[in-house]
Protein backbone atom coordinates (compact mmCIF):
# COMPACT_ATOMS: atom_id res chain seq x y z
CA UNK A 1 0.00 0.00 0.00
CA UNK A 2 1.45 2.89 -0.99
CA UNK A 3 2.26 6.05 1.38
CA UNK A 4 -0.69 8.65 0.08
CA UNK A 5 -3.56 5.60 0.35
CA UNK A 6 -1.87 5.00 3.97
CA UNK A 7 -2.12 9.04 4.95
CA UNK A 8 -5.92 8.86 4.04
CA UNK A 9 -8.60 8.83 6.96
CA UNK A 10 -10.97 6.21 6.92
CA UNK A 11 -14.38 6.40 7.83
CA UNK A 12 -16.06 2.83 8.93
CA UNK A 13 -18.78 1.67 11.42
CA UNK A 14 -17.80 -0.66 14.07
CA UNK A 15 -19.68 -2.62 17.37
CA UNK A 16 -18.85 0.92 18.79
CA UNK A 17 -20.37 3.41 16.68
CA UNK A 18 -18.38 5.31 13.81
CA UNK A 19 -14.62 4.74 14.03
CA UNK A 20 -12.29 7.13 12.14
CA UNK A 21 -8.56 6.83 11.60
CA UNK A 22 -7.34 10.18 11.35
CA UNK A 23 -3.88 10.68 10.05
CA UNK A 24 -1.54 13.39 11.97
CA UNK A 25 -0.29 15.76 9.75
CA UNK A 26 1.93 16.91 11.97
CA UNK A 27 3.47 14.08 12.08
CA UNK A 28 4.40 11.17 9.53
CA UNK A 29 3.09 8.26 10.80
CA UNK A 30 1.24 8.99 13.25
CA UNK A 31 -2.76 7.81 13.62
CA UNK A 32 -5.27 9.05 15.64
CA UNK A 33 -8.43 6.36 16.41
CA UNK A 34 -11.90 8.44 17.26
CA UNK A 35 -14.92 6.52 17.77
CA UNK A 36 -18.30 8.57 17.32
CA UNK A 37 -16.40 11.55 17.62
CA UNK A 38 -14.62 10.71 21.37
CA UNK A 39 -10.48 10.14 20.95
CA UNK A 40 -9.68 6.63 21.60
CA UNK A 41 -5.86 5.90 20.31
CA UNK A 42 -2.79 7.11 18.63
CA UNK A 43 -0.64 5.30 16.65
CA UNK A 44 2.71 6.15 15.13
CA UNK A 45 3.57 3.03 12.63
CA UNK A 46 6.59 4.90 12.08
CA UNK A 47 7.45 4.67 15.44
CA UNK A 48 5.55 3.29 18.03
CA UNK A 49 7.81 3.93 21.05
CA UNK A 50 6.59 7.24 20.12
CA UNK A 51 3.58 7.89 22.91
CA UNK A 52 1.44 10.95 22.25
CA UNK A 53 -1.56 10.62 24.79
CA UNK A 54 0.00 11.80 27.89
CA UNK A 55 -2.08 9.51 29.68
CA UNK A 56 -0.61 6.66 27.44
CA UNK A 57 2.48 8.05 28.28
CA UNK A 58 2.33 7.83 32.00
CA UNK A 59 1.02 4.36 31.97
CA UNK A 60 4.33 3.92 29.78
CA UNK A 61 6.08 5.77 32.34
CA UNK A 62 5.49 2.95 34.80
CA UNK A 63 5.94 0.35 33.13
CA UNK A 64 9.46 1.45 31.92
CA UNK A 65 10.39 1.99 36.00
CA UNK A 66 8.67 -1.00 37.25
CA UNK A 67 10.88 -3.76 34.98
CA UNK A 68 14.11 -3.76 34.15
CA UNK A 69 14.50 -1.84 30.83
CA UNK A 70 14.00 -4.05 27.80
CA UNK A 71 13.12 -7.19 30.12
CA UNK A 72 9.98 -8.77 28.02
CA UNK A 73 6.35 -9.14 29.69
CA UNK A 74 3.22 -10.78 30.04
CA UNK A 75 1.11 -8.56 29.72
CA UNK A 76 -3.01 -8.22 29.58
CA UNK A 77 -5.11 -5.11 28.19
CA UNK A 78 -8.29 -5.00 28.94
CA UNK A 79 -9.26 -2.70 26.36
CA UNK A 80 -7.42 -2.43 22.78
CA UNK A 81 -8.55 0.41 20.42
CA UNK A 82 -6.05 0.34 17.93
CA UNK A 83 -3.62 -1.32 20.67
CA UNK A 84 -1.40 1.63 21.42
CA UNK A 85 0.43 0.50 24.44
CA UNK A 86 1.11 -3.91 23.26
CA UNK A 87 2.56 -1.98 19.99
CA UNK A 88 4.81 0.28 22.66
CA UNK A 89 5.94 -3.07 24.72
CA UNK A 90 6.30 -5.08 21.34
CA UNK A 91 9.04 -2.91 20.43
CA UNK A 92 11.04 -1.96 23.50
CA UNK A 93 10.50 -5.47 25.41
CA UNK A 94 11.39 -7.85 22.58
CA UNK A 95 9.80 -11.44 22.96
CA UNK A 96 7.14 -10.10 25.22
CA UNK A 97 3.75 -12.31 25.16
CA UNK A 98 0.65 -10.18 25.32
CA UNK A 99 -3.14 -10.74 25.40
CA UNK A 100 -5.22 -7.94 24.31
CA UNK A 101 -9.07 -8.12 25.31
CA UNK A 102 -11.43 -6.43 22.68
CA UNK A 103 -15.05 -7.11 21.77
CA UNK A 104 -15.20 -4.98 18.68
CA UNK A 105 -14.24 -7.73 16.45
CA UNK A 106 -14.98 -4.83 13.22
CA UNK A 107 -12.58 -2.50 15.33
CA UNK A 108 -9.46 -5.10 15.37
CA UNK A 109 -10.43 -5.53 11.73
CA UNK A 110 -10.39 -1.88 10.92
CA UNK A 111 -7.09 -1.63 12.88
CA UNK A 112 -5.18 -4.73 11.44
CA UNK A 113 -6.06 -3.24 8.24
CA UNK A 114 -4.96 -0.12 8.35
CA UNK A 115 -2.92 -0.15 11.48
CA UNK A 116 -0.91 -3.18 11.45
CA UNK A 117 0.61 -4.62 14.59
CA UNK A 118 4.51 -5.12 14.75
CA UNK A 119 5.44 -8.97 13.37
CA UNK A 120 7.20 -11.33 15.42
CA UNK A 121 10.48 -10.76 12.83
CA UNK A 122 10.55 -6.96 14.64
CA UNK A 123 9.10 -7.62 18.13
CA UNK A 124 10.11 -11.52 18.79
CA UNK A 125 6.75 -11.46 20.40
CA UNK A 126 3.60 -11.99 19.95
CA UNK A 127 -0.03 -10.11 20.48
CA UNK A 128 -3.19 -12.06 20.67
CA UNK A 129 -6.46 -10.49 20.92
CA UNK A 130 -9.76 -12.63 22.63
CA UNK A 131 -12.29 -11.17 21.03
CA UNK A 132 -14.65 -11.48 24.87
CA UNK A 133 -15.37 -9.28 27.45
CA UNK A 134 -12.84 -7.54 29.41
CA UNK A 135 -13.83 -8.69 32.65
CA UNK A 136 -14.31 -12.55 31.46
CA UNK A 137 -10.81 -12.73 29.82
CA UNK A 138 -9.48 -10.99 33.27
CA UNK A 139 -11.24 -13.50 35.23
CA UNK A 140 -10.16 -16.87 33.34
CA UNK A 141 -6.30 -15.65 33.30
CA UNK A 142 -4.12 -18.32 35.21
CA UNK A 143 -2.91 -17.01 38.48
CA UNK A 144 -0.01 -15.29 38.93
CA UNK A 145 0.04 -15.38 34.96
CA UNK A 146 0.89 -11.85 34.06
CA UNK A 147 3.49 -9.39 35.11
CA UNK A 148 1.44 -6.71 34.00
CA UNK A 149 -2.41 -5.64 33.59
CA UNK A 150 -3.40 -2.65 32.03
CA UNK A 151 -7.49 -1.59 32.49
CA UNK A 152 -8.58 0.89 29.67
CA UNK A 153 -12.13 -0.12 29.05
CA UNK A 154 -14.31 2.31 27.34
CA UNK A 155 -17.84 2.29 26.23
CA UNK A 156 -18.18 6.01 24.43
CA UNK A 157 -16.66 8.26 27.00
CA UNK A 158 -17.95 5.84 29.93
CA UNK A 159 -16.21 2.86 32.27
CA UNK A 160 -18.43 0.08 32.44
CA UNK A 161 -19.40 -0.24 35.48
CA UNK A 162 -18.17 -4.24 36.17
CA UNK A 163 -15.25 -2.78 35.26
CA UNK A 164 -14.88 -0.75 38.49
CA UNK A 165 -15.02 -2.89 41.30
CA UNK A 166 -13.28 -4.17 43.95
CA UNK A 167 -14.01 -7.73 42.68
CA UNK A 168 -12.31 -6.90 39.28
CA UNK A 169 -9.43 -5.58 41.15
CA UNK A 170 -9.20 -8.51 42.68
CA UNK A 171 -9.35 -10.46 39.87
CA UNK A 172 -6.50 -8.26 38.43
CA UNK A 173 -4.33 -9.19 41.54
CA UNK A 174 -5.07 -12.70 41.22
CA UNK A 175 -3.60 -12.95 37.82
CA UNK A 176 -0.47 -10.60 38.51
CA UNK A 177 3.00 -12.22 39.52
CA UNK A 178 4.05 -11.29 43.21
CA UNK A 179 5.81 -7.98 41.53
CA UNK A 180 3.35 -7.14 38.79
CA UNK A 181 1.37 -3.94 38.57
CA UNK A 182 -1.86 -3.23 37.51
CA UNK A 183 -2.59 -0.16 35.59
CA UNK A 184 -5.55 1.92 35.53
CA UNK A 185 -6.94 4.52 33.40
CA UNK A 186 -9.67 6.63 34.95
CA UNK A 187 -11.55 9.41 33.29
CA UNK A 188 -13.10 11.96 35.18
CA UNK A 189 -14.23 15.34 35.76
CA UNK A 190 -15.15 17.66 38.80
CA UNK A 191 -15.88 16.88 41.80
CA UNK A 192 -14.28 13.64 40.82
CA UNK A 193 -16.37 11.40 42.81
CA UNK A 194 -15.95 8.49 40.47
CA UNK A 195 -12.02 8.63 40.72
CA UNK A 196 -12.26 9.15 44.04
CA UNK A 197 -14.23 5.94 44.02
CA UNK A 198 -12.32 4.65 41.99
CA UNK A 199 -8.84 5.07 44.57
CA UNK A 200 -10.66 3.64 47.62
CA UNK A 201 -11.46 0.53 45.26
CA UNK A 202 -8.15 -0.14 44.04
CA UNK A 203 -6.76 0.58 47.67
CA UNK A 204 -8.91 -1.73 49.19
CA UNK A 205 -7.14 -4.90 47.11
CA UNK A 206 -3.51 -3.60 46.68
CA UNK A 207 -1.31 -2.65 49.10
CA UNK A 208 0.29 -0.12 47.41
CA UNK A 209 -0.89 2.47 44.88
CA UNK A 210 0.11 6.09 43.44
CA UNK A 211 -2.17 8.37 41.02
CA UNK A 212 -0.96 10.16 38.20
CA UNK A 213 -2.55 12.92 36.80
CA UNK A 214 -2.18 16.82 35.80
CA UNK A 215 -2.70 19.38 38.11
CA UNK A 216 -5.84 20.98 37.10
CA UNK A 217 -7.91 17.48 36.78
CA UNK A 218 -6.45 16.87 40.52
CA UNK A 219 -7.55 20.25 41.63
CA UNK A 220 -11.25 19.91 39.82
CA UNK A 221 -11.00 22.32 37.41
CA UNK A 222 -11.86 20.44 34.21
CA UNK A 223 -12.23 16.74 33.14
CA UNK A 224 -9.20 14.74 31.99
CA UNK A 225 -7.48 11.69 32.22
CA UNK A 226 -6.17 10.08 35.88
CA UNK A 227 -4.07 6.92 36.07
CA UNK A 228 -4.13 4.67 39.15
CA UNK A 229 -0.53 2.03 39.42
CA UNK A 230 -1.16 -0.47 41.93
CA UNK A 231 0.64 -3.50 43.18
CA UNK A 232 1.69 -5.87 46.15
CA UNK A 233 5.56 -4.00 46.30
CA UNK A 234 6.45 -0.54 46.97
CA UNK A 235 5.87 1.44 43.62
CA UNK A 236 9.29 3.39 42.20
CA UNK A 237 7.49 6.52 43.32
CA UNK A 238 11.01 8.92 43.00
CA UNK A 239 11.49 7.37 39.18
CA UNK A 240 7.85 8.30 38.31
CA UNK A 241 7.45 11.77 39.57
CA UNK A 242 10.49 12.71 37.50
CA UNK A 243 9.49 11.34 34.35
CA UNK A 244 5.82 12.66 34.68
CA UNK A 245 7.48 16.06 35.87
CA UNK A 246 9.16 16.49 32.63
CA UNK A 247 6.39 15.37 30.21
CA UNK A 248 5.14 18.40 27.68
CA UNK A 249 1.87 18.16 30.43
CA UNK A 250 3.68 18.03 33.52
CA UNK A 251 1.99 15.80 35.86
CA UNK A 252 1.93 15.12 39.49
CA UNK A 253 2.54 11.83 41.87
CA UNK A 254 0.85 11.49 44.79
CA UNK A 255 0.54 8.33 46.86
CA UNK A 256 0.73 7.42 50.59
CA UNK A 257 -1.42 9.79 53.04
CA UNK A 258 -1.86 12.08 50.35
CA UNK A 259 -3.67 9.41 48.15
CA UNK A 260 -5.80 8.78 50.76
CA UNK A 261 -6.56 12.44 51.66
CA UNK A 262 -7.81 12.38 48.02
CA UNK A 263 -10.36 9.46 48.56
CA UNK A 264 -11.28 10.72 51.50
CA UNK A 265 -15.21 9.75 52.15
CA UNK A 266 -14.77 7.94 49.42
CA UNK A 267 -16.38 3.82 49.57
CA UNK A 268 -14.96 0.77 47.39
CA UNK A 269 -17.42 -0.19 44.71
CA UNK A 270 -18.78 -3.69 45.06
CA UNK A 271 -20.53 -5.77 42.34
CA UNK A 272 -23.26 -5.28 44.07
CA UNK A 273 -23.63 -1.97 44.61
CA UNK A 274 -25.02 -2.24 40.72
CA UNK A 275 -24.51 1.13 39.95
CA UNK A 276 -23.28 2.89 36.81
CA UNK A 277 -19.67 4.51 37.44
CA UNK A 278 -19.89 8.33 37.74
CA UNK A 279 -18.09 9.24 34.60
CA UNK A 280 -18.35 12.26 32.68
CA UNK A 281 -20.65 11.72 28.94
CA UNK A 282 -18.81 12.10 25.84
CA UNK A 283 -19.43 15.39 25.37
CA UNK A 284 -17.75 16.90 28.61
CA UNK A 285 -14.53 16.47 27.10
Amino acid sequence: MGRRARRRAVHQCVGGGLAELVPDLSRAGNWLLFIEGVPQSQVDLDDPAFLDFEYVRRIGHAIDVAFPQGAPLRALHLGGGAMTLPRYIAVTRRGSAQVVAETDTALTELVRAHLPLPGSRVSGGRIRVRAQDARKVLESARPRGYDLVVSDVFAGARTPFHMTTAQCADAARRALREDGIYAVNVADGPPLAHARSQVATISSVFPEAVMIAEPGVLRGRRTGNLVLIAGTRPLPVTKLRRLAAADPFPARVIDGTELAKFASGATPVTDADGLPAQMPQATDW
